[in-house]
């Protein structure tokens, strides 16, 4: 059924919010730490409205989808982040505890193929996180980021370094 303006009448449950209500519910469980009715029924209601609201409010949940493979490469990406994020970690605890600290920081230009604003969410997200790195800027398909410790200025290298771990993933899982 199409409305005067040509567009199709929207339902109840915008595109989007079934798959972004299942991730935020596994979310909820995962941070309860508990299988018990009470809490999971709330935070099926809670994680809900939540999908709802970000569904409607945005038509970037509606390219969100549940499929095995999508879930595959979504464990996958979250195991890569958690090494990432550790290395990052070790190297943050090896500059505090060093007696002399030789770090280069500055910006670097780095490239990414993610389409989606959802997935350079995620990726610029992924980025922040781990510590020594911060996205200041998105143009396009380039990312600005501020390198605690500059390896390199070369564009493909820099993106090699901080983009390739996480972008591989996040396009079969984003676009």
């Amino acid at each position: 059924m199409a409305s005067n303006s040509g567009k199709p009448v929207s339902s109840f449950v915008p595109q989007g919010t079934v798959g972004l209500w299942v991730v935020l519910f596994v979310i909820w469980m995962i941070a309860n730490a508990s299988l018990a009715v009470e809490p999971a029924l709330v935070g099926a209601a809670i994680t809900f409205v939540v999908a709802h609201a970000f569904a409607s409010s945005s038509e970037a949940w509606s390219r969100l989808r549940l499929t095995p493979r999508a879930l595959y490469h979504f464990l996958a990406y979250s195991g890569t982040f958690f090494v990432e994020l550790v290395r990052a970690n070790l190297n943050m605890m090896a500059y505090v505890y060093s007696q002399h600290i030789d770090i280069k920081p500055g910006i670097v230009k780095v490239r990414t193929r993610l389409q989606t604003p959802l997935g350079r969410l995620a990726l610029t997200n992924s980025i922040a996180l781990t510590p020594g790195s911060l996205v200041m800027d998105i143009r396009d398909d380039v990312l600005f980021v501020h390198w605690l410790d500059v390896k390199t200025t070369d564009i493909d290298e820099a993106t090699q370094a901080l983009v390739t771990p996480f972008e591989k993933h996040l396009e079969k899982v984003f676009g």
